[in-house]
């Protein structure tokens, strides 16, 4: 069973990742206390926390956490504008990224540590 959109935004605000924005039912995130953004996309149980492309080199490790499971292929949005573009079906390209889901609130929390962790270096 998937975690709900409003347990994960409670639990996003105890670990301490600020929001900067919500349009259309994508809500833009920073990591704490670094400048790496990540985003909330759906609402109730239909829900995706997407992080930038570049993180598509941990994708086995980030995938291997007990409870996170990864959305198969690139999420797009307009709104995600910090990601890179990419022409899907647009000449001008949209903004992508990739697209987990987590069972609970533990794998919440394991995937946002561990990727404040890589982005330490660690």
């Amino acid at each position: 069973m998937a975690i709900e959109h409003s347990e994960i935004t409670g639990l996003l605000s105890t670990l301490k990742c600020r929001t900067n924005f919500t349009v259309k039912k994508m809500t833009e995130y920073m990591l704490p206390e670094l400048k790496e953004p990540f985003y909330l996309y759906g609402a109730d149980k239909d829900c995706l926390l997407v992080i930038r492309p570049a993180y598509e080199v941990f994708l086995a490790e980030l995938s291997a956490l007990d409870g996170v499971k990864h959305k198969a292929g690139f999420v797009h949005h307009s709104e995600m504008t910090r990601f890179p573009k990419r022409v899907q079906k647009s000449l001008n390209g949209i903004h992508y990224g990739l697209g987990f889901k987590f069972t609970d609130a533990a794998a919440l929390t394991r995937f946002i540590t561990r990727l404040i962790a890589i982005n330490q270096g660690h």
